[in-house]
């Protein structure tokens, strides 16, 4: 699994030295390994995230950032999906995966 890490981390700090036009190796570096753990920590699936009313408390909805992150979307695409779609985490999880698949067709 080390291994696996260390070429998730290589693979990000280089995307984000090239989204900034280079910069300092480290401080991306640094960025990406923090990325990478905390997508680790996060619900491999929206089942695993669903309190058991499959509906969410306003304070408890998902960030932009953390629904992009688990799902592979744009934070803008998460954002107006999370405007649109409101609490409802197994719908607006479904349709950031369906969305995904859509980019890949």
């Amino acid at each position: 699994m080390g291994d696996d890490r260390h070429e998730k981390i290589q693979k990000r700090a280089y995307e984000l030295w090239e989204r900034d036009g280079g910069g300092d190796p480290e401080r991306h570096w640094y960025q990406a390994a923090a990325e990478i753990d905390r997508e680790a920590a996060l619900p491999l699936t929206a089942d695993d995230a669903l309190p058991r009313t499959r509906e969410i408390a306003s304070s408890d909805v998902l960030t932009v950032e953390e629904l992009a992150v688990r799902t592979g979307i744009s934070g803008d695409e998460a954002q107006e999906l999370l405007d649109r779609l409101g609490s409802d985490r197994a719908a607006t999880e479904q349709a950031a995966r369906n969305l995904k698949g859509k980019r890949r067709s």
